[in-house]
């Protein structure tokens, strides 16, 4: 008897798209003097529920690159020339969509980096909350700012029916940067985009801001963009790191890949600048010496070029391309060409 034929539920289901998609996002800026090639070719996705940690040191183009999905830059002078960048399969970039309030907010929400700086002081934090679902979903007052008491209290600020009701000034530092996550959150976002969420909060409290991240994340099941400097953090929330530096990312991976095995000089140059919290040996911790390039003019090679401690000839001359290291796994480094003797990098340097 022949087999019966497949039906369509034994059939493989379809891959769903990626959540978040950018493809080869450039951004400028002109300025006096010149235009600043801020970022380049940036590209990157991120499924539901997952945690994407973009890392690098100050700018490399970490918070540029986030700020212009949500058309947060200002147009001019700044000025994206190249890109896709697509959430939930809608093109936000070609649509011209991204500084709709239909995508701000309801979309993606975004946790700024000094909370004290980003809300109102003559509002009320009931009343900055509240304001986010009236503009956004259309509330009454009166529900929206039930709704921020709620959101409050999710956020675990204690007596949150009267501290809707104060103002920022009365707040300490985890406080408004929990009121800033109850607004981010206040529309249900797909997309959490957390710009150094924990910046200048001591340790006890950053370990409660990112618990209540996570917490938060497993209910809503968001996906969350961090950008930070901690690596320490990265470690504890991401489960895909992007490394930037100077305006494109060199190194990309899981985050097993990106700590245990990584796969380009400047994320080495991270890890050794790093403290370690080993007892059984002494270790001395290596800055990273000379300074980003200019982007103003761009190096025609890698952008690392002046500060490798294994650069070549080639590095300087010719643009590398992103070399895939293992499934998922990839660095944009000439160490990784099949021609390259990584010995011999020391022989050949500049």
């Amino acid at each position: 008897m022949s087999a019966p034929p497949a039906t369509l539920s034994a059939e493989a289901a379809p891959a769903r798209p990626p959540l978040l998609e950018v493809a080869d996002l450039r951004v400028e800026f002109d300025t006096y003097g010149g235009t600043v090639q801020a970022v380049r070719g940036v590209s990157f996705s991120l499924e539901r529920g997952k945690t994407l940690a973009i890392v690098g040191e100050s700018g490399c183009g970490k918070s540029v690159t986030v700020q212009s999905i949500m058309g947060l830059i200002p147009m001019p002078p700044g000025r994206i020339t190249r890109g896709i960048a697509k959430i939930d399969g809608q093109d936000m970039l070609r649509d011209q969509r991204i500084d709709g309030k239909d995508i701000r907010g309801r979309l993606v929400g975004m946790i700024f980096q000094d909370p004290m700086t980003s809300l109102n002081p003559t509002m009320t934090i009931g009343d900055q909350i509240a304001e986010t679902l009236q503009v956004h979903a259309g509330h009454s007052h009166r529900r929206a700012f039930a709704r921020a008491v709620e959101l409050i209290d999710m956020t675990r600020i204690p007596e949150a029916a009267k501290r809707a009701r104060q103002y920022p000034f009365e707040f300490s530092g985890g406080m408004l940067q929990r009121s800033m996550i109850a607004m981010s959150l206040a529309c249900e976002p797909s997309v959490l985009i957390a710009d150094e969420p924990t910046t200048a909060l001591d340790v006890t409290i950053q370990a409660q801001i990112l618990d209540l991240m996570a917490d938060l994340q497993r209910d809503n099941g968001m996906a969350i963009v961090l950008i930070t400097h901690d690596l320490g953090v990265v470690a504890r929330m991401a489960d895909d790191v992007l490394v930037m530096y100077a305006g494109e990312v060199v190194e990309h991976g899981g985050v097993d890949d990106v700590f245990y095995r990584s796969a380009h000089p400047y994320t080495l140059g991270l890890k050794a600048a790093m403290p370690s919290n080993r007892t059984d040996a002494a270790q001395e911790l290596t800055p990273i010496d000379g300074s980003p390039p200019d982007l103003f003019a761009p190096p025609e090679g890698c952008g690392y070029f002046a500060r490798c401690p294994h650069a070549m000839r080639a590095c300087e001359a010719t643009h590398p391309p992103a070399f895939a290291i293992a499934g998922g796994h990839d660095a944009r480094c000439w160490l990784h060409h099949a021609d390259c003797d990584r010995d011999a990098a020391q022989v050949y340097r500049r």
